[in-house]
């Protein structure tokens, strides 16, 4: 299910073309009513042209390579593509500057800062501890919720990882219970159920039986994380979109079109979660 490659730790740093392994990535102006940035990216894995809004990067656009036919000089139909969606890339644009400043407003991973859990904020409180491993726990207070860190020493300079790894745990145990839940009522056993960090998707199936899914999605609510493990386990029985496979998922979760646009909607935050955000998963594409 498309959400927003996998972002390894040391990838997270790397030049865009590295990162994403697409081509060569070149930076470019270009004048709509007004001045635009963009970055252009030579991708042997584009068909067609493409744009998105990367909150590192900004406004990307995607083409084939330009060994491809009709590609060696793609700039006229950027522009006309860019300018026939000018109302798109500007609402986008705004939003992720919005975004930004409400995920800079939260203040990081500190004492007494917020991030999602289960689609819930969750105040941060964070201490020192004598204990030999640092442990999280969830608290409801009568303002809210809370997650408790209790920091060992030798993680007093790791809270992203410390929280990382009780939300991977979490998300597992969450992931097994909806898999549990469903994989007997849609006819299929998959052989395995992976956690991962994918940066453009929320999970994925394999027609060998093998389903892959993002540990964020724990901290969406809990109808996000099982649309999203319904459509992937529907995928075992039937690949591709079409009007069948949208009727299985929809037999599991007849409200599965509401909590798909809540993982878009908020699709830079669960990406931003612990570490600077990455690729929204908004496009528009031409043929």
């Amino acid at each position: 299910m498309g959400g927003t490659g996998d972002r390894g730790e040391d990838r997270r740093n790397a030049p865009a073309a590295d990162r994403e392994g697409r081509g060569d990535v070149a930076r470019r102006p270009f004048a709509l009513s007004a001045s635009f940035d963009y970055v252009l990216r030579h991708s042997a894995r584009s068909r067609h042209l493409r744009i998105t809004i990367d909150s590192d990067l900004g406004l990307v656009v995607s083409v084939p390579l330009a060994t491809r036919r009709g590609w060696a000089h793609p700039e006229a139909r950027i522009d006309a593509f860019l300018r026939d969606r000018e109302r798109w890339v500007r609402r986008h644009l705004d939003r992720l500057a919005r975004e930004r400043a409400e995920l800079a407003a939260r203040g990081g991973l500190t004492d007494g800062a917020s991030v999602r859990y289960r689609g819930e904020l969750h105040r941060l409180r964070i201490a020192s501890a004598s204990a030999a491993r640092s442990a999280v726990a969830r608290i409801v207070t009568p303002t809210g919720f809370e997650l408790q860190v209790a920091l060992a020493r030798r993680d007093r300079e790791r809270v992203d990882r410390v929280l990382e790894s009780w939300f991977r745990e979490q998300a597992r145990l969450a992931i097994d219970a909806t898999v549990a839940d469903h994989a007997a009522a849609l006819d299929v056993r998959p052989v395995a159920i992976a956690l991962r960090d994918p940066r453009s998707r929320w999970g994925s199936a394999s027609r060998q039986g093998r389903v892959m899914l993002s540990w964020r999605l724990v901290l969406a609510p809990p109808e996000a994380l099982e649309t999203v493990v319904v459509h992937e386990l529907a995928h075992l029985r039937v690949f591709g979109h079409g009007p069948r496979f949208w009727s299985l998922v929809a037999s599991r979760r007849p409200d599965h079109l509401v909590w798909r646009r809540w993982l878009r909607t908020h699709s830079l935050e669960l990406h931003g979660a612990l570490m600077p955000p990455t690729t929204m998963e908004v496009d528009a594409s031409a043929g």
